[in-house]
C-alpha cells in the first residue's frame, strides 16, 4: 500500500523558509510592521528576547523584537539573528545618501528611464548626494532649465514600463503653475514631485550654511539676488551656489522634504509597472 505524507501541500504552495541574517553594525532593514527603515545600531539580549536598535537617516533611533520574519534586506524577507560573538565586526561604509556603499561597484549599463530635474544647481544637489547610487542603479539625471515645456518634453520622451521618468519640480505647492503642468503630465509611467521651496538652495539646511534662516524676499525681486543681498553675500549668484553645495557633505544636510522625494524617484525609475 503506498504510503502518503500527512502535509498534502503541493510543493509550489509551501512558503519558502525565511533567510537568516547576522544584524551586524550598519546593516540596513526595514521592520516589517511599521515600515520603519534604518541601520543597525547594537543588538541586545533582553528577558523577552533578543532586539535590535535602528537608526533611520535622520537620526531617530527605534528598538525591535528580532522575530522571525520581521525584517526586509533588500526586498526580502528575512530573520534578523544575533551576530557571532567570534564575527569580526566590520562597519559598512555609506554614501552620501545614507545608503551601505558597495566597494569596488562598477557603475550600471544607464538605463532608459531618466530623471529630470529643473536646473543646474539641482542637478548638482541631486549628484552630490545621490550620485553614487545612481551611477550603481544605472539612471542619468538631466535637467530641464525651467518647467514650462515640460508637457513636450514628456510627450517625445515616451515614458513607458520599460522606460520611467520621474521629474522633480521647485515649489510644487497645491494651485501653482508647476502642480498644474506635473498634472497634465503625470501617468503610471511618468511621475512628477516636487518640494516646497522656491529654489532648490533652501532645501539645504541653514545650519550647514552657516546661517541662521534663509532670508525672505520681497515679493517680485530675483529671490537668489535678495538672498544674497540679505546675507551680505557678493551679488554673485553662480560663487553663492558653490559656497553652499560646498556645505553639503551628505544627506544629514538637506531637508527632509527634498530627502523624500528623491528617494521616491529613484525607487519610481528603477522599479517595474505592477
Amino acid at each position: 500500500m503506498r504510503q502518503y505524507s500527512a502535509d498534502l501541500t503541493p510543493p509550489w504552495k509551501k512558503p519558502k523558509p525565511v533567510p537568516e541574517v547576522a544584524a551586524e553594525a550598519d546593516l540596513v532593514v526595514e521592520e516589517l510592521g511599521t515600515g520603519f527603515c534604518g541601520a543597525v545600531i547594537r543588538c541586545e539580549k533582553t528577558a523577552e528576547g533578543p532586539t535590535v536598535t535602528l537608526e533611520d537617516r535622520f537620526g531617530k533611533h527605534r528598538v525591535f523584537p528580532m522575530t522571525p520574519g520581521g525584517f526586509a534586506l533588500e526586498g526580502r524577507t528575512v530573520t534578523l539573528v544575533r551576530p557571532s560573538a567570534a564575527a569580526p565586526l566590520v562597519r559598512p561604509t555609506r554614501t552620501a545618501s545614507g545608503s551601505v556603499a558597495v566597494p569596488g561597484a562598477r557603475a550600471r549599463v544607464a538605463r532608459a528611464g531618466r530623471i529630470y530635474v529643473e536646473g543646474r544647481h539641482d542637478a548638482e544637489l541631486v549628484e552630490r548626494v545621490w550620485g553614487d547610487d545612481l551611477r550603481i542603479e544605472g539612471v542619468v539625471v538631466e535637467y530641464l532649465e525651467g518647467i514650462d515645456d515640460l508637457p513636450a518634453i514628456v510627450a517625445e520622451f515616451s515614458p513607458g514600463p520599460d522606460a520611467r521618468l520621474g521629474v522633480l519640480v521647485d515649489h510644487l505647492v497645491p494651485g501653482s503653475k508647476e502642480s498644474r503642468i506635473a498634472a497634465e503630465v503625470s501617468s503610471s509611467s511618468a511621475l512628477v514631485v516636487g518640494h516646497p521651496y522656491i529654489d532648490v538652495w533652501e532645501a539645504v539646511k541653514p545650519s550647514s550654511v552657516g546661517i541662521a534662516a534663509w532670508p525672505r524676499v520681497p515679493r517680485g525681486q530675483d529671490w537668489k539676488t535678495g538672498v544674497c543681498e540679505a546675507l551680505g553675500w557678493p551679488p554673485n549668484t553662480g560663487a553663492a551656489w558653490q559656497r553652499i553645495l560646498g556645505s553639503v557633505h551628505s544627506y544629514r544636510d538637506l531637508e527632509p522634504a527634498l530627502l523624500g522625494r528623491v528617494e521616491e524617484l529613484i525607487d519610481f525609475v528603477t522599479g517595474t509597472e505592477d
